[in-house]
């Protein structure tokens, strides 16, 4: 069987134990937190594209969380527009946006792009918050957004607009799998090694992540969208600079060399935030320890160092091979 085919089987694995959780009996408290986990799980592992796979660190990749639940929920909001229809407008809307911000930043490296994309991220904020007659400013989007029956299908129930939400999240894990495992994926990573010598073998890096800027924007965009019909509105906080930083401490807090480690550390966060929050209220205080003991402790996700270890004790097995089979012939 080959990679492509097993991942979708994978995939396909992970959308029946997700659909499983409903019939189950779970509570609904359990079904919000993933719903909660699955709208940021995309958030993390989109920027996870631009940090573990191309080396750019981005601090205001959640402009593109908040562009998608705006787009998406002013869309509904005017009445004129299905769902399915407000949801291709919102990405088409992210993608332009990125592609816009992408062309300026994506030419910087290292902390420069980190600093602009922060600055981008700050100004569409500030248009949030500015433009109350639109955005409905530090409240946020007013009036709820509707959720019109398609295909059948009725938001307005809490088990189908979980299913909803399961299809289009394994859907997007998919779509990234099949990304950073094509030869795409390989040239990120070779533009993450080493740019100059990506550029010396004629690929055009520049255009590589502006390209992959944009896919990451776009998935980002459907986070936001799916928290969007989760809490029926969209707030400034969803693209204000805290959420992105949450974001990089997902992929801190899972990993950022392993495809799910994002998903992981956003598991982690969002039990992490809700334990403190029922015992303390320093919450803050409590994060910022278990980060700090991971960054100084442990300089890199528990994931990451479970598939270390792995690939040490693989490669440990191939030698061993190696040298008996070099005895026999001996």
């Amino acid at each position: 069987m080959s990679r492509r085919w097993r991942d979708l089987g994978l995939a396909g694995l992970g959308l029946v134990v997700l659909l499983l959780v409903p019939l189950l009996g779970a509570s609904s408290a359990i079904r919000d937190f993933i719903m909660f986990a699955m709208a940021y799980g995309l958030l993390a592992m989109s920027l996870n594209l631009l940090i573990g796979y191309t080396g750019l660190v981005s601090f205001g990749h959640a402009m593109f969380f908040a562009s998608g639940a705006y787009a998406f929920g002013l869309a509904m909001q005017s009445g004129k527009f299905s769902i399915p229809a407000a949801f291709a407008l919102a990405i088409v809307f992210t993608a332009v946006l990125a592609l816009v911000i992408g062309a300026i930043c994506v030419r910087l490296n290292e902390i420069y792009f980190a600093f602009l994309t922060l600055a981008f991220q700050m100004l569409i904020y500030n248009i949030i918050l500015g433009w109350v007659s639109f955005t409905g400013g530090d409240q946020g989007l007013m009036g709820g957004i509707p959720r019109p029956k398609f295909l059948g299908i009725d938001l307005a129930d809490r088990t189908q607009l979980y299913v909803f939400c399961s299809v289009l999240f394994i859907a997007c894990i998919a779509i990234m799998r099949q990304i950073v495992t094509s030869p795409f994926g390989y040239t990120l990573r070779l533009i993450r090694d080493n740019q100059e010598r990506a550029a010396f073998l004629g690929i055009d890096v520049a255009r590589a992540k502006l390209v992959c800027f944009v896919i990451s924007a776009c998935v980002a965009s459907v986070g936001g969208i799916l928290l969007a019909l989760f809490v029926s509105g969209a707030y400034p906080n969803f693209g204000f600079w805290t959420t992105s930083g949450e974001a990089i401490f997902m992929i801190l807090l899972g990993g950022s060399s392993v495809f799910l480690g994002p998903l992981f550390g956003t598991v982690i966060l969002r039990l992490l935030t809700d334990v403190t929050i029922a015992y303390t209220s320093h919450t803050e205080l409590v994060l910022g320890i278990v980060i700090l003991v991971l960054v100084l402790g442990l300089r890199k996700g528990p994931l990451d160092m479970i598939a270390e270890r792995l690939e040490s004790r693989r490669q440990a097995a191939a030698q061993r091979a190696r040298d008996a089979a070099d005895g026999k012939k001996q």
